[in-house]
């Protein structure tokens, strides 16, 4: 667990850098793109402890977390005033983020003895609440509500995680899987631009 603990904290690293950039492009001063940067790192996690009364939340008790955030986003931000980064630089990251926020957020329910449902809720929830905050602060319709599967990638993620581990195979196996299959139907929805069923309107 020592080696999720860490991928962890390069997972949060990450989301905090993919909001500085998004926040960089809404034109925020250094301060506004991490404040965009922080809560995007640790929204999800801690939406996920308030809702299950795991208190204090946990970048609270491991400061840890804070500093990966602002440190990378405090890097983003300047090598982003420098230097124009490709679009989809960090697709894989953000998946790989994604997929092991999901992870985390579910075994930390089951540990906590929640049922199956409401684990794999918590596994969404720490995977996308902190993407919704971001784009929120950023003045735009949220990620997971207006592109390519997303937030059913990690719900998907998040049963078979559960499955498996029921099934007898070990924690750290089960956990592999499920990651390695949210990152690919992540990916291949970004790749096909694969959606899930809208009202359309006429103007459409």
């Amino acid at each position: 667990m020592n080696l999720f603990y860490w991928m962890d904290i390069c997972a949060v690293a990450v989301c905090a850098i993919t909001a500085t950039l998004e926040a960089g492009r809404k034109e925020m001063d250094l301060f506004g793109v991490l404040v965009v940067g922080l809560v995007s790192g640790v929204g999800g996690g801690t939406v996920r402890d308030l809702l299950l009364g795991r208190l204090p939340v946990f970048w609270v008790g491991d400061e840890t977390y804070l500093v990966s955030a602002l440190g990378t986003g405090t890097l983003a931000f300047f090598i982003a005033r420098r230097m124009r980064l490709p679009a989809n630089f960090f697709l894989v990251p953000d998946a790989l983020g994604m997929a092991l926020f999901t992870v985390i957020g579910c075994d930390i329910a089951l540990q906590l003895g929640f049922s199956w449902l409401i684990a794999a809720l918590m596994g969404v929830v720490t995977a996308v609440c902190g993407g919704i905050i971001r784009d929120v602060l950023c003045n735009e319709v949220p990620l997971i509500f207006r592109t390519e599967i997303y937030a059913t990638a990690s719900l998907a993620g998040a049963l078979l995680m559960i499955a498996l581990t029921r099934g007898g195979l070990s924690h750290t196996t089960a956990s592999v899987i499920a990651m390695l299959a949210i990152v690919a139907v992540r990916l291949a929805a970004i790749r096909w631009r694969i959606q899930l069923p809208r009202i359309k309107t006429h103007a459409e």
